[in-house]
């Protein structure tokens, strides 16, 4: 049975190790050592998304099995250049461990975020892919997200190219 629930105190660290074998799993292949160290330290390291649990700026859904944390939306300001509108919000993360693919929980997690962004009075949910993730730019599509952009994404030296998307809420 998966469970949902909002982060709290005393999950960062579980958040942390599992973001991080999420993103190596998906996208570890494609960098060298030293940057995908580098960058999961920045991301989810302590001072990256463990701290951000307890940041008013953000809000984080776990998704939960068996007491482990198997999946997770990250919500907060839009933290991309450019101008965009003061209500709009981004979608920094939204992470499913390999062993629950297909099992909906990322399609509960989505229905959460937009559900959020909704009632805390956003105008536009945004967020960036990986431009040849193909998997999560068609989930993304499918709820309504279109590519309004390019976004240079480093993953320590290296820079990827993101596909910004915008939901119109």
């Amino acid at each position: 049975m998966i469970d949902y629930r909002d982060a709290g105190p005393g999950d960062g660290e579980a958040l942390g190790r599992m973001a991080a074998a999420a993103f190596t799993e998906t996208f570890g292949p494609l960098y060298p050592p030293a940057d995908l160290a580098a960058f999961l330290d920045e991301a989810f390291g302590p001072g990256g998304l463990p701290r951000q649990v307890d940041d008013p700026d953000f809000t984080i859904r776990l998704a939960v099995a068996d007491g482990a944390i198997i999946g997770f939306a990250k919500l907060g300001p839009v933290g991309f250049p450019g101008t965009w509108p003061e209500d709009a919000v981004e979608l920094y993360q939204l992470y499913v461990a390999s062993s629950h693919l297909g099992a909906g929980v990322g399609p509960v997690l989505m229905d959460w975020a937009i559900a959020t962004a909704r009632a805390g009075g956003a105008s536009q949910l945004i967020l960036s892919v990986y431009v040849d993730n193909h998997r999560a730019k068609a989930f993304y599509a499918r709820y309504g997200f279109v590519d309004i952009g390019r976004f240079d994404f480093p993953v320590g030296a290296t820079i990827d190219e993101d596909r910004i998307m915008r939901l119109s809420l």
